[in-house]
């Protein structure tokens, strides 16, 4: 089955599931310039490069860099 996000074949299960800006975008709330701020800090995953001009982000990493952070913003705001 072909993937709409960039033609990942569910029969490959070691090919990685990839997120193009948008997706990365909506996925974390973050902004773009956000998002470049914070890879160029080394505080969330680079992107893979594609080709010349098209890079993406591996979804478990993007998913992995969320689940951290959602357990900080929690002790932020209950203080524990």
């Amino acid at each position: 089955m072909k993937d709409k996000q960039l033609g990942n074949f569910d029969h490959l299960g070691s090919v990685p599931y990839l997120l193009r800006l948008p997706a990365v975008l909506r996925t974390t709330g973050l902004g773009r310039s956000t998002l470049y701020r914070l890879i160029s800090e080394r505080a969330f995953p680079p992107p893979v490069k594609l080709a010349r001009r098209a890079v993406a982000w591996r979804q478990e990493e993007v998913q992995r860099w969320a689940s951290a952070r959602a357990p900080a913003a929690h002790r932020q705001r209950t203080g524990v």
